[in-house]
C-alpha cells in the first residue's frame, strides 16, 4: 500500500512541477525533456536486446512507443489549458473504459453510466468552457486505453520490463526533432528543465517501477481501487502547487468518476473470488 501510496503521489507532484515550466518551454518542450529522462532511465535498467526482436514482439513495442508519446503531449497540453485535476479526471476515463468494456455485469454498466454523467457535467459549456483542452484530455484517455492493451501484449511477448523499457527509449527519440526545435525557439532556463526533468522521473519512472512492484504483491482489485483515487490525487497537486481551484460541481463530478471505478474494481474482483 506505502508504495502504490509513493507511486501516486509521485506521480500527480511529477505533473504539477512539469506545469511550472509551461510558461518557459511550452508542454511539448516539457515532455520533450521528460521524455527524455525517463527513456534513459529505463533503457539503462531494462537494458532491452533490440536485435534479439522479432518482428512480432517489435509491431507492439512501436505502437506503445508512439501511444505513449502522443498520450503524455496531449495530456500536458490538456493540462496547460484546463487544469490539472480536470484533465487527469478526463484521462482516466481511459482504463475505466478499458475496465468496463469487456463486462457484462450489471453493476458495471451503472458505473459507465455515472462516469459519463460525471464526464457530462465536467464538459458542460459555461463562459470559460477550453473544448479544445477538454478534447485533448478525451485523446488522451483513449491513448491510455490503447497503452494499456499494447502494454499487455508487448509484455506477453517480450521478457521482464524489456519491452517497456525500449519502448520508452524509442519514445524519447520520437521527440529529439520535437524538443529540439522548441528548445531552440524558446531557450529554456535551469529551473525550467530542471522541473521538466523532475516529471521524468516522478512521473514516468517511479510510478513504473512502482506499480511493477506492487502488482507482484497485491491482488488487482485492491490496485484497480487505489488507482481510482489519481484523479484526486491530481486535483490536490493542482490545487496545493499551482493554485488550480475547481469548485463544487466539479469536485463532486470527481469523485463520482472515482467512486465509479472503485465500485467496478471492487466487485469484479468479488466476483472473481466466489
Amino acid at each position: 500500500m506505502a508504495v502504490m501510496l509513493c507511486g501516486g503521489m509521485s506521480n500527480q507532484l511529477g505533473a504539477s512541477t512539469a506545469a511550472l515550466a509551461f510558461p518557459v518551454i511550452g508542454p511539448a518542450g516539457v515532455v520533450a525533456v521528460r521524455q527524455w529522462v525517463a527513456g534513459l532511465v529505463l533503457m539503462s535498467l531494462g537494458r532491452p536486446r533490440l536485435r534479439a526482436l522479432t518482428w512480432h514482439q517489435w509491431w507492439p513495442v512501436l505502437s506503445m512507443a508512439l501511444v505513449f508519446a502522443t498520450m503524455n503531449l496531449t495530456l500536458y497540453f490538456a493540462v496547460d489549458r484546463i487544469g490539472l485535476g480536470l484533465a487527469v479526471t478526463l484521462e482516466f476515463l481511459g482504463p475505466l473504459a478499458v475496465a468496463l468494456a469487456a463486462s457484462r455485469r450489471w453493476v458495471d454498466l451503472v458505473c459507465a453510466l455515472v462516469a459519463g454523467s460525471a464526464v457530462a457535467v465536467l464538459m458542460r459549456p459555461q463562459p470559460s468552457s477550453d473544448y479544445t483542452g477538454l478534447v485533448l484530455a478525451l485523446l488522451a484517455a483513449a491513448c491510455w486505453a490503447g497503452y494499456i492493451l499494447l502494454n499487455r501484449t508487448v509484455g506477453r511477448r517480450v521478457s521482464g520490463i524489456e519491452g517497456s523499457a525500449a519502448s520508452a527509449g524509442i519514445s524519447a527519440l520520437l521527440f529529439v526533432p520535437v524538443g529540439a526545435w522548441v528548445l531552440w525557439h524558446h531557450p529554456p532556463t535551469p529551473a525550467a528543465l530542471a522541473c521538466a526533468a523532475v516529471a521524468g522521473v516522478l512521473s514516468s519512472t517511479v510510478p513504473f517501477l512502482g506499480d511493477l512492484f506492487a502488482l507482484r504483491r497485491v491482488p488487482a482489485r485492491f490496485f484497480g481501487l487505489f488507482m481510482s483515487v489519481h484523479p484526486v490525487m491530481a486535483a490536490l497537486a493542482g490545487l496545493v502547487v499551482l493554485d488550480q481551484a475547481l469548485d463544487p460541481v466539479d469536485w463532486s463530478a470527481i469523485a463520482a468518476v472515482v467512486a465509479a471505478n472503485a465500485t467496478s474494481a471492487l466487485t469484479a474482483g468479488h466476483a472473481r473470488e466466489r
